[in-house]
């Protein structure tokens, strides 16, 4: 069996090397071709491409690399048609995948193609959905809410489980070394500062969350703060944080970032799956995010629901404070913090909240990258 797979960030690298080592346990002999990180690469990927060259979002944001990406479209397409897999599997990046998916059918129609992360049709663009059917076959949804939209446009859809349930978290005694090594007493806040995985989004974040760290340590003097990072993004993050007022620890290796998870008291996050992340080490949150102002200006005039935040979503609460857009203000985040720190019953209400979310996730079943393979293999019979 040969499958042609395509990531084209971060969060699409975990989910397709999870998919590929699940399709490998079960189907030995599988060979694969696409595009994607170095965790697909770790598990037999040879990329077309550094995948990070598509790791762009925002209406405003793409234009300049418009051309450049119009040329990786055609040049996947081609290496698909090259390869003549048994199925085409893109994930997320809908933008650039679904485009590959088109060309692709168009030189061979008999291409059968797997989708795997849902759109989120239930937050804006309903009409996503019919126009991913022209071209995709069978989706594969992270969210337990999913697949009847997706089987109303006509796909078939089967929901596999989040992967935030089986990724590993750090142990209470890893979290305690953390705080040993960086000096952080037992008492002392500790806050995860997250602004985000891309680079325009760290420029633009970064600022203001450090303007209400800056805010909520006036409060909380003893408090600390940790910046896990990726490593597109580290470079950047180390230059714009050497001139934080609250300097922060940066954390890059993957053990580190798992630890200071754990050991966090609070955090405050650009909105995305890192909530589900929080969520899966049970840590306290506020969420906030803004975006280009074009961008924001018509997305903002598409959504069709009141909240972003997944775990708001998925537990059907409203557990988790969100700032964004024209609220995405530091005042306003910092006076979050502070009563999430302060307000025990609120970190209740959020602990509540991610207990069912996690439930519904699947946490404590079987692995979403073998669940997703054994949808894979069922689809192509």
């Amino acid at each position: 069996m040969k499958l042609f797979l395509i990531a084209g960030e971060a969060s699409g690298d975990k989910l397709g090397a999870a998919l590929m080592a699940g399709l490998k346990s079960l189907a030995p002999g599988v060979s694969f071709a696409g595009v994607g990180g170095p965790l697909m690469a770790a598990e037999g990927l040879e990329s077309l491409f550094p995948m990070e060259e598509l790791s762009v979002m925002g209406l405003v944001e793409v234009l300049p690399k418009y051309r450049a990406l119009k040329r990786r479209i055609a040049e996947t397409a081609e290496a698909v048609a090259g390869f003549a897999p048994d199925a085409l599997i893109t994930i997320d990046s809908p933008d650039f995948c679904l485009r590959v998916a088109r060309a692709a059918r168009a030189a061979r129609p008999e291409l059968r193609t797997i989708h795997y992360v849902a759109p989120s049709v239930w937050a804006w663009r309903p009409g996503r959905a019919a126009k991913m059917a022209e071209v995709i076959d069978h989706v594969l949804a992270l969210l337990p809410f999913e697949p009847p939209y997706m089987e109303a446009a006509g796909m078939s859809c089967d929901f596999v489980g989040h992967p935030v349930v089986a990724e590993p978290r750090a142990s209470r005694a890893e979290a305690a070394a953390f705080r040993e090594t960086h000096m952080i007493g037992p008492e002392q806040p500790l806050v995860l500062c997250l602004p985000g995985s891309r680079r325009g989004e760290v420029a633009r974040l970064g600022p203001r969350f450090d303007e209400a760290l800056i805010r909520l340590r006036d409060r909380e003097p003893g408090l600390r703060v940790v910046l896990p990072t990726v490593r597109g993004v580290a470079p950047l993050v180390r230059e714009m944080t050497a001139r934080w007022p609250v300097a922060p620890i940066v954390v890059e290796e993957t053990a580190d970032k798992r630890a200071a998870f754990a050991a966090a008291d609070l955090a405050l996050a650009a909105s995305g799956t890192v909530s589900l992340e929080l969520a899966a080490n049970r840590t306290p949150m506020v969420i906030a995010y803004d975006a280009n102002f074009l961008t924001w200006h018509i997305a903002s005039r598409m959504v069709k629901i009141d909240t972003v935040t997944l775990v708001n979503l998925v537990s059907e609460t409203r557990a988790v404070p969100e700032f964004l857009g024209p609220r995405c203000r530091p005042g306003l985040i910092a006076t979050a913090l502070f009563e999430l720190l302060e307000n025990a019953g609120a970190r209740g209400a959020q602990a509540a909240a991610m207990e069912v979310t996690m439930a519904r996730l699947g946490e404590g079943g079987e692995a979403p990258g073998l669940r997703a393979a054994r949808s894979v293999l069922a689809k192509l019979g």
